[in-house]
């Protein structure tokens, strides 16, 4: 039996990095994947991934939705869960930068990854808050280790990401007494699209940080998002599981 075998998992920022990934490793375990994505995202894109989840043998759909919008979250919500049956799942994967210097930061700038990377999150869970309280349900916050220990010229997607931590928490709490699980995964160093376009420089001084002398791996924060989901995971919420080499010890 897969471990996610009749569920419906529904991931933001779900076509590209991380997010793909997740949606593919939820897949692999039997769930039906609906796809949030914005609008930049060439539909060719979007169309690769959606083949690449039908060819595990389950549905997929895919929705633009700017989850820093409250309304329109709302709405999307409501439509997956009519073209879906449900959602048991929700990954809150979607998130930009704007990274600069405070000094050089300017408010449009800290407002941007405020409002998607927090503020999006608020806005999901928002939507399907009434629906999980109903039938139960497990929500994974994707956060990070900046979150956590800062990191400098990132004072906006830290202070988001502390939030997030913060938000998970707190309805963890919330939801607590109605089978819904509510945990966070603080993702370190990973090798993504966003880590490419970094120097080489850049990237020793990164490891330097790290016992383990490595990047991770998209597919490391999808197990992660796997396990949260499943039944395995069923005892344990409002945790933030660090997936970062030891970077945060």
């Amino acid at each position: 039996m897969k471990l996610l075998a009749n569920k419906v998992a529904a991931v933001t920022g779900g076509a590209t990095g991380i997010g793909r990934s997740i949606c593919l490793a939820m897949a692999e375990q039997g769930a039906d994947i609906a796809i949030l994505y914005v609008a930049v995202i060439p539909q060719e894109v979007v169309e690769e991934t959606i083949r690449a989840i039908e060819e595990k043998g389950v549905r997929a759909k895919a929705y633009v939705c700017d989850v820093s919008n409250f309304a329109e979250t709302e709405n999307v919500m409501k439509e997956v869960i009519r073209d879906m049956g449900t959602i048991d799942i929700l990954v809150n994967n979607a998130g930009i930068t704007r990274d600069n210097l405070m000094v050089r930061m300017s408010e449009a700038d800290f407002d941007a990854v405020i409002n998607v990377n927090l503020k999006g999150m608020f806005n999901t869970m928002h939507a399907l808050y009434r629906h999980m309280m109903k039938k139960g349900g497990r929500i994974i916050n994707i956060a990070s280790v900046s979150g956590m220990m800062g990191n400098p010229g990132q004072a906006n997607y830290s202070a988001a990401k502390a939030g997030v931590i913060g938000l998970t928490k707190t309805i963890a709490k919330e939801l607590a007494t109605r089978n819904v699980t509510v945990n966070a995964i603080a993702p370190g160093f990973i090798a993504t699209q966003m880590t490419e376009v970094l120097s080489d420089a850049a990237k020793d001084a990164a490891l330097t940080g790290i016992p383990m002398k490595k990047m991770g791996r998209p597919e490391d924060i999808a197990n992660a998002a796997v396990f949260l989901a499943s039944d395995m995971a069923s005892y344990i919420t409002g945790e933030v599981l660090r997936v970062d080499g030891g970077m945060c010890m």
